[in-house]
């Protein structure tokens, strides 16, 4: 029982702590609507990417190209 709870400890701070990073509601203004990722590892992480232009999580910064598509 000691380990099903040392387990399912270690598994929830896996989560809770890379949730942030994954993720994030923004209200700075990004293209996307409220989602944002750091960066495009997060977006990868999160199953995101590529992110099209419009798309919730687009922005700019990810776009190194310009043609509209991010973490390519």
């Amino acid at each position: 029982m000691k380990n099903c709870l040392r387990c399912a400890a270690v598994l929830f701070s896996l989560i809770v702590c890379n949730l942030p990073t994954m993720a994030q509601t923004s209200n700075d203004g990004s293209e996307g609507g409220e989602v944002y990722y750091k960066n495009c590892a997060a977006a990868r992480a999160a199953g995101a990417a590529p992110i099209l232009a419009g798309e919730p999580g687009y922005s700019r910064k990810l776009d190194r190209d310009g043609d509209g598509v991010a973490c390519e």
